[in-house]
């Protein structure tokens, strides 16, 4: 038995080194990574459908029954059994070091050369779920770049792209992670370009945007097209001569003259 799964697993693995291989005999490099994103972009969004899934699942069924109005004291238990099981998985399952997502990435981007472990692409997700459905005080932002991440890498690595290409790939899973877990695309692409500090350009604009739509895309197709937050309006015709609106627009006038050194 063992003999026969490893010999389907080396089959399946000349399959796709077979595939690889063709798509980049036949395609340009800049095809290529534009394949990648759009692959990257929905496999995001499916991670961030596949996270939230498992987190309102567990508080679900560790929740069923009880009385809102009512104080419970397996609220204060349940934290603390979330990171147990989760250091658990971590020591016996993962055997690795997850550490938190948004410093591995800069640190992958910057002495790797933007190489992520394979794992990552699971392991956050499943560890992330377990603490936040535990009512664990975490949030699912990081968790989920770290996933995005480690399948642009991973797709990186598989067709053998060159590390700048590698790391703007590793820059489009996180903005899709980003754009898939809050349905806002625009807000993906404003994340890597001020927390990973790629550059900006055409090549990379690009790839970028298309793995952010693709991934906001895919959670519209499983969540609907309501936006993650919403808000009515306790006035029909607000007024903006209002001390709040005028205070706030004082204070962007002296922050824009702060940031221009005036």
């Amino acid at each position: 038995m063992f003999l026969m799964n490893t010999a389907q697993r080396r089959k399946e693995v000349r399959v796709i080194n077979a595939l690889t291989q063709w798509i980049k005999d036949n395609r340009s490099e800049k095809q290529v990574t534009l394949m990648l994103s759009l692959l990257v972009g929905v496999c995001t969004g499916i991670a961030a459908f596949l996270l939230k899934t498992l987190v309102d699942e567990i508080k679900y069924l560790l929740t069923q029954g009880f009385d809102e109005a009512e104080t419970n004291g397996l609220y204060l238990l349940y934290p603390a059994v979330g990171i147990l099981l989760t250091s658990l998985f971590i020591k016996y399952v993962v055997r690795d070091d997850i550490s938190h997502g948004v410093t591995k990435i800069l640190y992958a981007i910057s002495r790797k050369k933007a190489r992520i472990k394979p794992h990552n692409r699971w392991s956050s997700v499943v560890a992330s779920a377990i603490t936040i459905g535990f009512g664990g005080s975490v949030g699912a932002e990081a968790p989920i770049v770290l996933t995005g991440s480690a399948f642009g890498s991973d797709f990186g690595k598989r067709f053998h792209l060159p590390p700048n290409t590698v790391m703007l790939l590793v820059g489009c899973g996180a903005a899709g992670a980003v754009a898939g877990i809050f349905k806002a695309p625009i807000a993906g692409l404003v994340f890597v370009l001020e927390v990973l500090m790629l550059d900006l350009n055409m090549a990379s604009l690009l790839p970028l945007l298309v793995t952010c739509i693709t991934s906001a895309c895919v959670s519209y197709a499983f969540y609907g097209t309501e936006s993650m937050f919403s808000f009515t309006s306790t006035s029909s015709s607000p007024s903006t001569s209002s001390p709040d609106v005028s205070f706030s627009e004082c204070s962007a006038d002296l922050y824009r003259c702060i940031s221009q050194g005036q």
